[in-house]
């Protein structure tokens, strides 16, 4: 059984590659260019006594996606990756009266492009094995919005509705698609905010682990969640 985690080298990645791997999945840890994050991830990996291994290309480059997803499946002629995690993201916040238009286009590249350059080539072969999970890692600024990020609430706001549309196209293959949306969970991505503060609004009083959004994954992976697709669960603390 295979399983691909996109920006798999740290965070929400790591955590979510190597409990896969206690799931009993071979873990495919894609990442664009820390190498040595990545390896670290495999080495968790392995010490669950599953494997893995690294795939490095670019999500938000179309033919850079293609060409390594196109070349794994045809050095694997009788596999194929049933579980997609599209976790790969950035963020490049700022107001948007302020904002040029790389750091607009790269948010979306990134978060939302990313996709389709990984989720497509894949599809194929879960339709023809009747047999898939898609797990979408999107975020509550998708949902309800946040000052300063036009770029990144549009990229997974779009995420959000590309899952829901993904999921009526191939449920009767028995495909699920579903999104899951973090509030503040600590790692790097929200390093540097004001955690004492923020947490004031967090009816939890807290950030969330990277492991606890792991978790939800590993069941919207596992078989246990077949009747589930469509949705957006958001792991927020109460927010």
């Amino acid at each position: 059984m295979y399983a691909l985690v996109t920006g798999g080298s740290r965070g929400i990645g790591r955590a979510i590659s190597v409990r896969l791997a206690q799931m009993g999945y071979h873990v495919i840890i894609n990442y664009q260019s820390k190498k040595e994050e990545a390896e670290k991830t495999l080495e968790l990996v392995r010490q669950t006594g599953s494997d893995g291994e690294l795939m490095p290309f670019d999500v938000s480059n179309r033919d850079e996606s293609r060409n390594a997803l196109l070349s794994w499946q045809q050095a694997h002629a009788d596999e194929y990756i049933e579980v997609l995690v599209n976790n790969a993201g950035i963020r490049q916040d700022g107001l948007l009266v302020l904002m040029d238009s790389t750091a607009f286009e790269r948010v979306i590249a990134t978060n939302l492009l990313s996709f389709y350059n990984v989720t497509q080539p894949l599809l194929e072969q879960m339709i023809w094995h009747h047999y898939g999970r898609i797990i979408n890692i999107a975020s509550l600024s998708g949902i309800t919005g946040q000052a300063g990020q036009c770029n990144y609430s549009a990229a997974k706001g779009g995420l959000i509705a590309a899952t829901k549309a993904l999921a009526h196209e191939i449920a009767k293959k028995n495909i699920t698609v579903n999104a899951v949306a973090p509030g503040f969970i600590r790692t790097d991505m929200v390093a540097g905010l004001d955690e004492n503060g923020l947490k004031e609004k967090i009816p939890m009083r807290r950030f969330g682990e990277p492991e606890e959004v792991a978790e939800l994954v590993a069941f919207l992976a596992s078989r246990n969640a077949s009747y589930i697709t469509g949705e957006c669960i958001t792991i927020s603390g109460g927010v």
